[in-house]
């Protein structure tokens, strides 16, 4: 594989649509931390953003075409890993996200909060409490071998 700089190799990246791209973009970094890699178009249509190692694609809403919260329900639920879930919750308070679910742990071992941000995509943000195997909270393994 040749390499490419505008495109991290050996990740999922989420494509997600706003209304207003511009207060997405802006709403996303005060909120959840995210900073702004490029954007592109004119008007714009697109930008790459990046929370540690996590990167997302957001994209202007084409006509026609509605947010989940104009839907009334969720389209997808994103999961990005933070060291401090409560401060980061605290923020994402405080620019006006809807927590869905305060910190806690859950019972596969990962301590996470869920927002919904302000055009209704369902996150989650979490870090790691407990090393478990999925059989340990009731998970059947697809694999007769756990992998590491």
């Amino acid at each position: 594989m040749i390499a490419n700089r505008t495109v991290p190799t050996d990740t999922v990246i989420p494509h997600v649509h706003y209304r207003n791209l511009d207060q997405a973009i802006a709403w996303l970094t005060r909120a959840f931390g995210f900073v702004e890699h490029f954007r592109y178009g004119d008007p714009l249509s697109g930008a790459q953003m990046r929370a540690a190692s996590a990167w997302i694609m957001v994209h202007r809403l084409k006509p026609g075409a509605s947010t989940p919260k104009e839907l009334g329900y969720g389209t997808q639920s994103l999961t990005l890993f933070v060291e401090d879930v409560e401060s980061h919750c605290a923020r994402a308070r405080s620019a006006g996200a809807a927590i869905l679910e305060e910190p806690h742990e859950t019972v596969y071992g990962e301590f996470q909060y869920a927002a919904e941000d302000l055009d209704g995509h369902h996150w989650l943000f979490s870090r790691h409490a407990r090393d478990l195997s999925p059989v340990d909270w009731g998970a059947t393994l697809a694999h007769t071998q756990e992998e590491p």
